[in-house]
């Protein structure tokens, strides 16, 4: 990953979890993990954590309605010639990297 993907990608994680502040409807906390986004940067994935866990498909169906809203969101706060579509995914990584942790916890 070249230094302009990786400061676009913080850059997309950042402004997600603005937008996330102000529109999260309080039911969990969501925690914006990591962003992807494509070599073209046409398509971006936002990565995210939900506590309670049982509310992650509650979640993540609230970020993906949420999508357009964010793209006119970032729109106004950044200056790129083309604004990505996009995506938001449970981050499973950072699921493995808490149950690991949980699992030496008890050992």
């Amino acid at each position: 990953m070249n230094l302009r993907q990786e400061k676009i990608k913080e850059l997309l994680k950042g402004l997600a979890a603005q937008f996330l502040q102000f529109e999260s409807n309080y039911t969990s906390l969501i925690t914006v993990t990591d962003a992807n986004a494509s070599s073209d940067f046409k398509r971006a994935t936002i990565f995210v954590t939900v506590y309670p866990e049982s509310s992650e498909a509650s979640a993540l169906d609230f970020l993906k309605r949420k999508r357009k809203d964010f793209k006119k969101y970032a729109k106004t706060k950044v200056k790129m010639k083309t604004i990505p579509f996009f995506d938001f995914e449970i981050d499973k990584g950072e699921k493995n990297r808490q149950r690991i942790d949980e699992l030496l916890k008890n050992n």
